[in-house]
């Protein structure tokens, strides 16, 4: 096999869920084929390179093995050589509103300082 669908290759190698979240996203621009926007038909080939945007993370995979159906883990893995940047770590963050124990229930200047907190205002 030379080349297949961008879609069905993607769902094949496990970068994505399903087909269906494959093509989705391939419609919404998250899929770059040699740098090109790619739709769902796009076909891909060994050495090309496919960019995608997913959970926020962008993922940067060579084409190392053209594939149909999906495979395990370990197979899939062989497919594909990532050339993506690493994942930043997260970093820990104060928990907001947290009260000590027996200081009763907050003042609505408190209220307020924890709406500010959370974002609602």
């Amino acid at each position: 096999m030379e080349d297949t669908r961008v879609d069905r290759w993607l769902h094949a190698v496990r970068l994505c869920r399903t087909r269906s979240a494959a093509t989705a996203a391939c419609r919404g621009g998250h899929v770059r084929v040699g740098g090109k926007s790619a739709k769902p038909a796009t076909p891909v080939r060994c050495g090309d390179r496919v960019e995608l945007t997913v959970g926020g993370r962008v993922r940067v995979v060579e084409v190392s093995r053209v594939i149909d159906k999906r495979v395990g883990a370990a197979v899939a893995v062989e497919c594909y050589v990532d050339h993506s940047p690493p994942v930043p770590e997260r970093q820990a963050a104060a928990p907001a509103g947290v009260r000590d124990p027996g200081t009763g229930r907050p003042t609505k200047r408190d209220r307020r300082q924890l709406d500010r907190l959370r974002g609602r205002r």
